[in-house]
């Protein structure tokens, strides 16, 4: 055998085993993924809740009339009497009236609304403040018609412009929030520690959706495994940082309930929004910086390992800077209601900084924020490894499915 025939056979020696060690990898991930699902899956499939929490039965009823009425308290007004007719129960095609923004809120209602409106568990002609109780209380306004149009509108524009891309894309979301459902959020409330639940829900997500929109190629698997590695990364920032930082998760009404109504850990439940709220701009992230090498390969088959890692780096600093703004504006809007309480009350930055509500959003932007920059050189470096090892008509599939 000539030196270049044994040059040539252990190059194909190695790019077998770096390959194989990769699916290997990615194959111990998926199998403890499916492990983790599988032990944490909740037991109960319908799990009562405290009858603090049960919400009285709503029947939909169409507004048919709108009366001008003095509100309750003075500092409120646009009260109204509202008339509307009942479309479901056992009171369906009768009307009936009651009052409407004694409670405040912007919302007014219109002549043909839909609204969800509960019976009163009250005797009849009970009064409050001199005011006769209606048979039937305002609940919410039905907003079914208009989510609906508007998410069929964002299906149909979605697939108009990714085509089959877009196609899968839906199905990769659907399957996102399929995971949310019918597993995080019931095995959370099945008594499973929140975090240890969001960290495998996370990453059957990943498992379901990057494969599932990007292919099943070497661009999916390092952004995968780039992806998990990051993920645990955050996961162990965040636990660390929530201790340090003493946050206790009780920075809203709804946590405060939960805590005094129900066993699940609210600090949990902090750790695991981190978590799951990373993962959306960890998934873009990778799948970048994969398609970015895969890309480079192809358009230039002589650059090594390390001018693949330079070049596809470049990239991702500027891919890094515009998805941390994005993580950054999101928490802050998420927040800005109390940074205007802060700014009336004349708080000062470093105080409001300090505080719970405020502190908890910053610990997660910068938990996330460093878990986005590990993914870079991570995926960058996995990535550049497989391509080196890709046949040419492999890179034209891979660049294909970009």
């Amino acid at each position: 055998m000539s030196p270049a025939d044994r040059s040539t056979l252990d190059e194909h020696q190695r790019s077998v085993l770096i390959i194989l060690s990769t699916l290997t990898v990615f194959a111990i991930l998926v199998g403890t993924t499916i492990l983790g699902i599988v032990v944490n899956w909740p037991k109960n499939a319908h799990i009562k809740p405290p009858a603090s929490l049960r919400q009285p039965k709503t029947y939909k009823a169409t507004v048919v009339a709108l009366k001008a009425t003095p509100c309750l308290a003075p500092s409120l007004q646009n009260c109204r009497i509202v008339t509307v007719h009942i479309n479901q129960g056992r009171d369906r095609g009768k009307q009936t009236s009651f009052r409407f923004g004694d409670s405040g809120g912007a919302a007014t209602p219109s002549i043909g609304d839909t609204m969800l409106v509960y019976r009163n568990p009250l005797p009849p002609n009970a009064r409050v403040l001199g005011q006769r109780v209606s048979a039937y209380a305002f609940a919410d306004f039905d907003r079914t018609a208009p989510l609906l149009w508007l998410a069929l509108g964002f299906a149909v524009i979605a697939i108009l412009a990714g085509r089959v891309h877009g196609l899968r894309a839906l199905i990769g979301m659907a399957a996102s929030l399929a995971t949310l459902i019918y597993f995080i959020v019931p095995a959370i409330n099945d008594g499973r520690p929140p975090l240890q639940v969001a960290a495998f829900g996370a990453l059957g997500i990943m498992l379901l959706t990057i494969p599932l929109v990007h292919g099943g190629g070497a661009k999916s698997l390092a952004a995968c495994i780039g992806t998990a590695l990051a993920l645990l990364i955050t996961l162990a920032l965040a636990d660390l940082f929530t201790g340090l930082s003493h946050l206790s998760g009780l920075t809203n009404e709804q946590d405060i309930y939960l805590q005094a109504t129900t066993h699940i850990s609210i600090k949990g439940l902090v750790l695991a929004g981190m978590v799951v709220g990373s993962l959306g701009v960890l998934g873009d992230t990778t799948v970048t910086q994969a398609s970015t090498v895969i890309a480079l390969r192809r358009a230039n088959p002589t650059l090594h390992w390390r001018q693949l890692v330079l070049h596809a780096t470049s990239v991702g600093r500027d891919h890094i800077a515009a998805t941390v703004n994005t993580l950054v504006l999101a928490y802050a809007g998420a927040a800005l209601p109390v940074l205007v309480i802060f700014g009336l009350a004349g708080t000062s930055l470093t105080n409001a900084i300090n505080t719970e509500t405020v502190a908890e959003p910053v610990v997660a932007t910068l938990v996330g924020s460093i878990g986005l920059i590990t993914a870079v050189p991570i995926t960058t470096a996995i990535a550049a490894l497989l391509a080196l090892h890709l046949p040419e008509r492999q890179l034209r599939i891979e660049a294909h499915t970009h």
